[in-house]
């Protein structure tokens, strides 16, 4: 589940990153043969693959290297999907032939949860061919109906919190409130948001798995004695459920929701059935562990640190990605508009970003972690025997080699080796809990430090430069491919303006007016800055004038009328100020406080000459 978790995560990352480009490569014709033939292909390699490991495996039964394989194909076969699925999006652009459709260009949710289910579909593709091989290989006795669909099932709640948080966000965006509207459109708002989203999810998300995994409640002495093991522990669950997840034969149990009110505990009918009351009670001892040591919490705190860690990230990838010469010259050779190479790379930077951040530290953590949930079965138990004993039982139960390596937990040998250490010297119980707590106390170190990075880089002066630097880098890049662009120039003249730099944001407005005399923005700019500069000496207040006049009847906004306004005022013309302000302000700014202060100051100036 946790890998399918990281392959969600990059594909909703390809869906959202993507930046369309103006149109589209192919035509609608052409985008269905390729789209069929692309399926086609896909449905074709899985079949031969997984049918060479299936006769692999009536060869070799027992093969744990088999096992391996199995896992690998699987694991190579997904990257294929996602890469099919980047293909549709950059490629095939079916986004933009998607949103052509009235209902999903008016509410993207739909056109979102399509794409997710188009994944989903190739993953299920994947998981029927691999049915006989699986079969084989772990003597399951699942039905390929009941292995597919059981899958899907599994799978399905890790997408629903992002269905549900980008449903909020269309909502939120036709309210006729402009606050939360621009809050989200911020970076920081939508790390709140998807906070705040992720804190209600933990809560509630446990009742709202249950229906997808048609969980039941568990009757009879069996939940008896784990209601008598939970109290013995100090546990309290609402309650203690079958997990009827591939048709209940799979052997596994788990605990869910951080508050007491939504915590459940899983247990599978076939657990129940292959282990004897000792090693039940090890198994859910191990469970009540990872609650008792906060390891729930902890996970919680580390999603939110992966947001925590993209906010710090997102410009700092485009900085890297806008200053490279190759994105300026790939496009020409490969015939694909900046934007889109823009979005592709910038996709693949946050993947690597995800994969590094959750395949590596995550699963170093959960390795310990689910280390420590063992040894707390062991102290609660007082030996590791009957712990020991439930783990080769599901090695044996379900074919599984007990060599086989797996990210987020140690292998089963390893956790038998450990717990034996255990026995041997249990001052490694106490060595290990300290190990895992220095670690989170380095995490949460390092989590601070990224989270102050982010904000000096969002709201800080190191931002502030780095923002400058990457907008002139683009657009001088911009200018050397389109010299005679005024708005290019015109976007250096306010960068200039904005950082002070008076003597070139001039001559980057001067540059804009002699390509196009009748620009009204370079000529606003421009009077702007001679009427208000904070240098004195650049100061020109006829040629505020004169520009601002220009301006305003080329284009009539308020912006442009306050400017004319304030070229009045320095002039000394305060009843033609207060007449171009009072226009301004009959246009319904949306910034109307500024606008009233402007027409206080020009009629107080109207005021102190005693007219």
């Amino acid at each position: 589940m946790f890998t399918n978790f990281i392959y969600f995560i990059i594909v909703i990352l390809i869906y959202t990153t993507f930046v369309p480009p103006e149109k589209t490569y192919l035509g609608g014709a052409e985008t269905a043969s390729a789209f069929a033939f692309n399926l086609f292909l896909f449905i074709a390699i899985n079949y031969c693959r997984y049918k060479a490991l299936t006769r692999k495996g009536l060869e070799q039964p027992d093969s744990s290297a088999l096992q391996h394989r199995y896992d690998l194909l699987f694991t190579q076969h997904a990257i294929l999907a996602i890469a099919l699925f980047a293909v549709n999006i950059y490629v095939l652009n079916l986004k933009i032939f998607l949103i052509r459709i009235p209902i999903f260009a008016q509410i993207p949710t739909v056109a979102a949860v399509c794409f997710l289910f188009l994944f989903i579909g190739y993953l299920a593709i994947i998981w029927w061919f691999a049915y006989e091989p699986y079969h084989v290989l772990f003597r399951t006795e699942l039905t390929r109906q009941g292995f597919v669909t059981s899958h899907i099932s599994f799978n399905i709640p890790i997408v629903i919190p992002w269905i549900l948080i980008s449903l909020a966000s269309d909502i939120i965006g036709y309210l006729p409130f402009e606050t939360p509207k621009k809050l989200l459109s911020a970076p920081e708002g939508q790390v709140i948001l998807f906070s705040l989203f992720l804190g209600a999810m933990a809560v509630y998300t446990p009742a709202l798995v249950q229906f997808f995994w048609k969980c039941r409640p568990l009757k009879g002495p069996v939940r008896n004695r784990i209601e008598a093991l939970c109290k013995k522990a100090g546990f309290t669950a609402r309650n203690i459920m079958i997990w009827p997840v591939f048709e209940g034969k799979m052997l596994t149990a788990g605990v869910m929701g951080i508050i007491k009110r939504f915590r459940y505990i899983l247990i599978t009918r076939g657990l129940i059935s292959v282990l004897t009351d000792e090693e039940l009670d090890a198994v859910i001892a191990h469970e009540i562990g990872h609650i008792k040591k906060k390891h729930l919490l902890f996970y919680f705190a580390f999603l939110i640190g992966y947001m925590i860690l993209s906010y710090a990230s997102f410009d700092i990838i485009l900085y890297l990605l806008l200053s490279s010469d190759w994105l300026y010259t790939l496009p020409k050779t490969i015939q694909i508009e900046e934007s889109t190479l823009v979005s592709i790379f910038f996709t693949i930077s946050l993947a690597l970003l995800l994969l590094i951040y959750f395949r590596f530290l995550f699963g170093y953590f959960m390795r310990n972690c689910e280390r420590q949930a063992d040894l707390y079965a062991f102290t609660l138990q007082g030996h590791p025997w009957a712990l020991i004993r439930s783990l080769e039982k599901i090695s044996f139960y379900t074919g599984t080699a007990k060599d086989t390596p797996s990210w987020h937990h140690f292998s089963i040998q390893e956790r038998i080796d450990y717990l034996k250490k255990c026995a041997a010297d249990n001052r490694w119980i106490t060595r290990h809990d300290r190990k895992l707590r220095k670690s989170i106390i380095f995490f949460f170190c390092g989590l601070l430090v990224v989270g102050y990075f982010g904000y000096a880089l969002n709201f800080g002066a190191m931002g502030k430069t780095l923002n400058g630097h990457f907008i002139e880098t683009a657009v001088n890049r911009k200018l050397e491919k389109d010299p005679n662009n005024p708005n290019l120039y015109l976007t250096l003249g306010s960068l200039y303006h904005q950082n002070k730099e008076y003597e070139k944001a001039i001559h980057s407005y001067e540059k804009t007016l002699q390509i196009a005399p009748d620009h009204p923005e370079a000529l606003n700019n421009l009077a702007w800055l001679y009427a208000t500069c904070e240098d004195v000496e650049k100061r020109d207040y006829s040629k505020a004038l004169i520009y601002s006049i220009q301006a305003a009847n080329l284009k009539q906004t308020p912006y442009i009328l306050d400017t004319l306004a304030e070229s009045y005022y320095v002039n000394g013309l305060y009843k033609l100020a207060i007449e171009a302000e009072k226009r301004a302000l009959a246009m319904n700014p949306g910034n109307r406080r500024y606008y009233e202060e402007q027409l206080k100051k020009f009629e107080k100036g109207l005021g102190d000459l005693g007219i």
